[in-house]
């Protein structure tokens, strides 16, 4: 069974950083470049959407226009690791934060993290 785990959340100011990390195993034989992975976010009373994603080798990201230019996701394929680096935060990225993984043989997020909360003062 693939299980995703994250950390790095917490409170910061606004203006501050945080970088958030998944780490992936028990991918049953498939390494951790055969999915493609991504960010997701849900804050209270709001539909879950989507923040970052990062293709299998890293060559292609795209973001949510809410967080270009602020927003990173990143990938470490030897250490199957994703990231997310996060600066000049808003109160509005307050947050529970979710890294997703998409097996190439699906193209769907299949497998999910518990969430790392991500809270942001003014």
């Amino acid at each position: 069974q693939v299980q995703l785990v994250e950390s790095g959340g917490g409170l910061v100011q606004a203006g501050g950083s945080l970088r958030l990390s998944c780490v992936v195993s028990g991918a049953s034989g498939r390494t951790f470049s055969s999915y493609a992975m991504g960010w997701f976010r849900q804050a209270p009373g709001k539909e879950r959407e989507s923040v970052a994603q990062i293709s299998r080798f890293g060559g292609d990201t795209s973001y949510a226009d809410s967080v270009k230019g602020r927003f990173t996701i990143s990938r470490d394929n030897a250490r199957n690791t994703a990231y997310l680096q996060m600066n000049n935060l808003k109160p509005e990225d307050t947050a529970v934060y979710y890294c997703a993984a998409e097996p190439a043989r699906t193209l769907k997020y299949d497998y999910w993290g518990q969430g790392t909360q991500v809270t942001v003062s003014s």
